[in-house]
């Protein structure tokens, strides 16, 4: 096995701090919605609200796991460059480690989005049946 140099494991850093700053702005947009939509559940009580809350519980729970998966994934590929120069082998170990985190972390990512479609079709058919039941349709 060739030995591992800094310029390997150097070149997920701007990936994972990418991904970090996207998860965050993401996540804030969730919470920042989840607020509105818990105000607007306190007044109204609508199923339609409820299972939009419960999409984005889930949602945000998602953004969580994947920026924890995706920091769990800068610190190995941390280890791994402070390991190349002692042991090489390990500092593989490592490496691969982390870009298995990096994998995990995309998946959850678009698992969110996925979720997100969702969401916009619960949203998108409430429209539609109210605008049905205010032209007599059934």
């Amino acid at each position: 096995m060739d030995n591992l140099t800094y310029n390997i494991p150097g070149l997920l850093f701007p990936a994972i701090s990418l991904l970090m700053l996207a998860y965050t702005n993401r996540f804030f947009g969730l919470a920042k919605l989840s607020r509105q939509l818990l105000s607007e559940y306190e007044t109204s009580k609508s199923e339609i609200l409820e299972k939009q809350i419960h999409n984005l519980r889930f949602r945000i729970s998602l953004i969580l796991y994947a920026q924890s998966a995706g920091i769990f994934s800068l610190i190995l590929c941390t280890c791994s460059m402070g390991m190349i120069p002692f042991y090489n082998i390990m500092a593989w170990i490592l490496f691969a480690s982390s870009l298995l985190f990096m994998v995990i972390s995309l998946i959850l990512a678009l698992i969110e989005i996925h979720l997100s479609v969702i969401a916009l079709d619960i949203e998108r058919n409430s429209i539609l049946n109210s605008l049905h039941l205010e032209n007599g349709e059934k």
